[in-house]
């Protein structure tokens, strides 16, 4: 039976890391509520939008949705295997992901209900190299931690979970989803909460790459593991762009909409983390620390 030797709070207190900063940032800047969102100009536009905007819409929609629900539903492993290694600081930090994931969850199930009229069978929009990283990979990584808490396992998830979910499909998707729309004058309820969804993936693949780094900090030979599951990943993640827009083979996409700009800015973002958690290999923690405060910071 598990047992505690002691608490951090009455040996010392709480250390200031990183990951404790960002436990502060997500106190203050992730205090928005997806039940205040005025979706009523939202509901304007989204009458006014012809069948081809209106699908491209709800097929964005439904890989956010879903995503952010697959990792609501995935990620307490993660913050288990946090907590069982007795790092309080992290385990602090990750208390807010559940929050905010489920915050996510809601408010896109909001705009499908409210917005788009509750449509049905939206998992014909979720193409191959979406199912295989949300429906098998994310969920595969995160349930093996519950019984394997080797540094192997908790890279494997990290990189899954951070770097490929959040860090290409999330902040891509998101990114050029809100530039598109708020450069048609479109969904203003929707663009003002993406700022706040994009606020919070960013503190989320903050603490990912601080994870893998500290990893890899602590033992040089994880940054192979690291390695091979980016490399093993990273190709589903643009097929997930490759395969979406395959469906406007012969249209022009509505909005702007262009698949070189998702490919693009998810291929810049991959390698700038990629390059940051290789600098981790012959660092010490604490130069973790400061690395990753002033890659926030920038």
């Amino acid at each position: 039976m598990a047992v505690h030797e002691g608490f951090r709070t009455t040996s010392g207190g709480l250390r200031d890391c990183f990951p404790l900063r960002l436990y502060t940032k997500a106190k203050r800047l992730g205090a928005w509520d997806p039940a205040d969102v005025d979706f009523t100009q939202d509901r304007r536009d989204w009458q006014s939008l012809d069948e081809i905007q209106q699908e491209t819409i709800l097929s964005l929609t439904s890989l956010f949705v879903a995503g952010e629900e697959a990792v609501t539903l995935d990620l307490l492993p993660l913050v288990l295997a946090i907590a069982r290694d007795r790092r309080v600081e992290e385990e602090m930090y990750l208390t807010t992901f559940l929050y905010e994931e489920a915050k996510h969850t809601e408010l896109f199930a909001r705009f499908l209900t409210e917005v788009a009229g509750s449509p049905g069978d939206l998992e014909r929009f979720h193409v191959p190299s979406y199912r295989t990283i949300f429906y098998e990979e994310l969920p595969a990584a995160m349930e093996r931690l519950l019984t394997d808490p080797s540094r192997t396992a908790l890279a494997r998830a990290s990189v899954t979970y951070n770097m490929i979910v959040e860090g290409v499909l999330a902040e891509t998707g998101y990114h050029s989803y809100h530039e598109s729309l708020a450069a048609n004058g479109l969904m203003p309820g929707l663009c003002a909460s993406l700022v706040h969804v994009k606020r919070d993936e960013s503190r989320h693949i903050a603490y990912g790459v601080y994870l893998l780094s500290r990893l890899v900090a602590e033992d040089p030979a994880t940054w192979e593991t690291i390695e091979e599951r980016m490399t093993e990943l990273f190709p589903y993640a643009l097929g997930v762009v490759t395969e979406t827009f395959a469906k406007y083979a012969s249209d022009e996409p509505p909005f702007g909409l262009k698949e070189e700009t998702f490919a693009d800015f998810a291929a810049s973002q991959f390698h700038k983390r990629y390059d940051r958690i290789a600098r981790a290999r012959g660092k010490t923690l604490a130069e973790i620390d400061t690395i990753a405060e002033e890659d926030t910071a920038a």
